[in-house]
């Protein structure tokens, strides 16, 4: 079913999902629905625009790392359609309660904060005005108090209610039942705060998972995913997604010269090892924290990690490579404590760390503090929760905070933060940055993986590449899928085909899903192009295209015809 929650009007409406919606879910349901209920033009901190949470379609179902969720909306950093796609234990609850998705619209008086509860036996609207101004963990504490400890819950933090163009949305994990994960990107955590809308509880007691059409054909496509995953070198219980988690990225894009280092100027980061794979194990593993662990139920590679303080006191779970990489070397931060503190601050206060990570290695490069001064960057960080001006300007992301201090390189593309890839030595990201609708995020169609077929460095075929992963991020995104669970699927994607068919009862091919992404993402160059978009905007700031990046001294140079063939026919 859908469910419609009004902020305007405080009120809900269920609804039987139409069957023109059937076959798309996640992200594909996301791009669907903003183009047919939104009209082009809408102030995305309004009324008008609509927040929509959805599961994939393999959503609460017996498989390994199907259970990730999408939110989407228009994006107030990018003025386009942004899908951020998170872990955790709510796209698996809304899965096994027939929730295809919740459609959030209006705006409720200023300064009121709201409590939506879903249960097996009702939802409701609550008043929450007790939860205003709190941080995402005592949120989540409070509400776990209330309504008992194994809820899912989404909640924004002080920077969501207050519009932060940087604010994602917090959500518990399945690891400690914390707010570690965030759907952090396009600033969707300021649309649900601005509506007024402070958590989401969703309680699936009782509740039993989908009943798959053919339940015998699932069962064995399942075991099959799930078996190809623990014997795979990368997955497995000895590979590196399992032992370091996305860490392990880490030294990959340090050895290719593509890490973000003291504002994007260098690819390569002194104190890499330090905050690298190995360190970061062995300190968590001396420390007594956890390493292998899964966020969400059922999922076999089990990539997180608990980091703790000296003490053992947890600190933050999981510290990922994108924190790594935006917290750690492009601020010249080489401490892991000093960068899961960071880490820590930013999931209290809702903020995404990609985002924050490029805003303050702009406010470093224009003296608002020195590069690799931790504790200055943590003083920022205050300044962003107090709500200040400088707060909120560092808040409101790294294109604001460039403009208004007057710094020249500032890492955007679509007015986002890029990851923690340089796209002047990983020229395929570049191109996703670059014309993906969804901006500058690596989940979009991230080429790192193909740096052994395809020379990172050469800008030749990098327009195809992009083009062809940008696909498969989509394939993930409506099925729910997580990104590291990619393989089986992507080695045969009539693996893929079958699990959606015996889930439902269809009869597609493999040419029907190759379909069904590219219809994706030409909605979502649609939804763009009606809000003024247009194939010039598919580039990337001066900066990269004529500042070359060390070690290798290389500019972002794949030429306008290349690119257009990630886009074209979209």
């Amino acid at each position: 079913m859908f469910l419609r929650v009004d902020l305007s009007s405080l009120s809900i409406q269920t609804q039987s999902v139409p069957q023109v919606y059937a076959q798309y879910g996640g992200r594909a349901l996301i791009a669907r629905l903003l183009l047919d209920e939104m009209a082009p033009g809408c102030d995305p901190l309004g009324p008008n625009n609509l927040l929509v949470i959805a599961p994939g379609l393999l959503a609460g179902l017996p498989l390994s790392s199907a259970g990730r969720l999408s939110v989407g909306g228009k994006s107030p950093l990018t003025g386009g359609i942004k899908e951020a796609n998170v872990g955790g234990n709510v796209g698996d609850k809304l899965g096994r309660l027939g929730i295809k998705a919740i459609i959030v619209e209006g705006l409720s008086t200023r300064d009121e904060s709201h409590l939506l509860t879903i249960r097996s036996e009702g939802v409701e609207l609550h008043p929450a005005g007790e939860l205003r101004g709190l941080g995402t963990y005592d949120t989540v504490a409070s509400l776990q108090s209330r309504f008992g400890p194994d809820i899912g819950v989404l909640a924004v933090g002080p920077a969501g209610e207050m519009g932060m163009r940087a604010a994602g949305i917090a959500v518990t994990d399945d690891l400690l039942g914390q707010p570690g994960r965030l759907a952090a990107r396009g600033g969707l955590g300021a649309v649900m705060g601005i509506k007024g809308l402070k958590a989401i509880v969703i309680d699936d007691t009782g509740a039993k998972a989908p009943e798959p059409h053919d339940a015998e054909g699932f069962k064995q496509a399942s075991r099959r995913f799930a078996s190809e995953l623990i014997e795979s070198p990368k997955t497995g219980r000895q590979g590196s997604m399992h032992r370091y988690g996305t860490a392990a990225i880490l030294s990959v894009v340090q050895q290719i010269g593509a890490l973000p280092t003291r504002n994007f100027s260098r690819g390569e980061f002194e104190g890499a090892e330090r905050i690298g794979p190995e360190q970061l194990r062995e300190v968590i593993l001396e420390r007594g924290g956890k390493i292998g662990e899964r966020c969400m139920g059922g999922c076999v590679i089990q990539c997180c990690n608990v980091y703790v303080d000296a003490e053992g006191k947890p600190i933050v779970s999981t510290l990922q490579f994108e924190t790594l990489a935006l917290m750690g070397s492009n601020l010249e931060i080489d401490d892991l404590d000093q960068i899961a503190c960071l880490n820590r601050m930013c999931n209290d206060l809702g903020l995404d760390t990609i985002e924050m990570g490029a805003a303050l290695g702009v406010a470093m490069e224009a003296g608002l503090a020195s590069f690799g001064d931790s504790q200055a960057a943590a003083q920022l960080m205050q300044e962003v929760a107090e709500g200040t001006p400088i707060g909120r300007i560092l808040g409101n992301g790294a294109q604001i905070a460039g403009q208004v201090l007057g710094v020249a390189r500032v890492p955007v593309a679509r007015g986002q933060a890029m990851p923690g890839y340089d796209p002047r030595a990983l020229k395929g990201n570049g191109v996703t940055y670059a014309t993906s609708a969804m901006g500058a995020d690596h989940t979009a169609g991230n080429t790192i993986g193909a740096r052994q077929a395809s020379d990172p460095l050469s800008p030749e075929g990098k327009g195809e590449l992009s083009r062809n992963l940008q696909r498969i991020g989509v394939m993930l995104d409506m099925t729910g899928l997580c990104l590291f669970a990619r393989p089986p699927v992507v080695a045969d994607p009539g693996l893929m085909v079958t699990l959606l068919n015996t889930r439902f009862g269809w009869t597609w091919n493999e040419e029907d899903l190759t379909r069904m992404e590219d219809e994706v993402l030409r909605m979502e160059r649609e939804f763009n192009r009606r809000e003024g978009f247009t194939p010039v905007h598919d580039r990337l700031p001066d900066i990269f295209t004529n500042e070359p990046l060390p070690p290798h001294n290389t500019v972002f140079d794949v030429p306008a015809e290349e690119l257009a063939r990630a886009v074209e026919d979209l």
